[in-house]
């Protein structure tokens, strides 16, 4: 950090090609990352200067190829910090490749802590398991919808296994988790890219969603003064994902070939051709807010449930 400030206060213009997640403040400047991964004052990839855009944050790196790209960027991100981690593609090549500990989340019995236990283990890396309770998961939820942007099923309950993640890294003295947040979007993961019929167009729309993802990601970590890194989204690796053809990303019934492709040269097959749950269902935190919603009388809707409990935070 101390180069970092020599560097800006010697010569500002070599932010310009800064990458990687920032956020800075200096004199009466303001500056983010390319892709706004790091919240802050001003437009994502700008210098501001006493409330003037003075030039735009472009960094344009080497041309490299796929795998190089993501040994690259989590190398830059590993120096310190714990692996968010949950036994998928994503996360075991990232913790693989970052060689940090790990840390998952879930409920007792979850499917993401028993495939995190069984791939820390295949991996050989460190692994500390959280066991979330009902009751701290109810406890949590005026926090966390608070805090997020969008206060919806998915992404409340996407943000309370967040929650957890950086509760733990905060009170272990950690300020980084690397994740493998964006993997998804840039390498076709999702079950519905199988079946569409406008597959390079639903993949553009869900890339340009990850800042949207990003700032609900970065509103909980702060809550435990941490924050999100996230390697899948190095302009390298976006760089590369966006050169491959989508129908080379999700074809025969397969996803996110490319990335499982890179994967076999760094972890074990079993791992490499994964297929895990989204974040809120493994972690067993929808199941338990579908209860709280039922059990505090709103048997049909958990979009009620989490209005009830934003309109009691606000005091209505």
């Amino acid at each position: 950090m101390a180069d970092v400030e020599k560097i800006v206060q010697a010569d500002p213009e070599k932010i310009r090609t800064f990458g990687g997640e920032f956020a800075l403040s200096f004199d009466t400047c303001h500056a983010r990352d390319h892709f706004g991964i790091i919240p802050g004052p001003g437009p994502k990839g700008t210098l501001v200067c006493n409330g003037q855009v003075r030039f735009s944050i472009d960094p344009d790196p080497a041309p490299c190829t796929l795998d190089e790209a993501i040994v690259t960027a989590v190398r830059l991100r590993s120096d310190e910090g714990v692996t968010a981690f949950s036994g998928g593609v994503d996360s075991s090549l990232v913790a693989a490749l970052a060689q940090r500990e790990c840390v998952a989340v879930g409920r007792e019995g979850s499917h993401d802590l028993a495939q995190a236990r069984h791939a820390a283990e295949l991996l050989g890396l460190s692994c500390t398991e959280v066991e979330i309770t009902t009751d701290e998961i109810a406890d949590a939820l005026p926090e966390v919808i608070s805090a997020i942007p969008k206060k919806d099923p998915v992404n409340t309950s996407i943000a309370v296994t967040q929650y957890f993640i950086a509760r733990w890294a905060g009170t272990h003295g950690y300020r980084r988790i690397i994740t493998g947040q964006g993997a998804d979007e840039l390498f076709g993961g999702y079950a519905r890219y199988l079946s569409s019929p406008t597959l390079e167009e639903d993949l553009a729309r869900d890339v340009l969603g990850l800042e949207a993802q990003a700032e609900r990601d970065q509103a909980v970590a702060a809550l435990h003064g941490t924050y999100l890194s996230m390697p899948y989204l190095d302009i390298r690796v976006v760089r590369a994902a966006r050169a491959i053809p989508a129908h080379e990303k999700v074809h025969d019934g397969q996803r996110k070939i490319p990335l499982r492709e890179v994967a076999e040269r760094h972890i074990p097959p079993e791992l490499a051709g994964y297929g895990k749950k989204a974040m809120q269902y493994g972690s067993g935190v929808w199941g338990v807010l579908k209860k709280l919603a039922r059990k505090n009388g709103y048997k049909t809707s958990v979009q009620d449930y989490i209005d009830h409990i934003g309109r009691v935070e606000h005091g209505h």
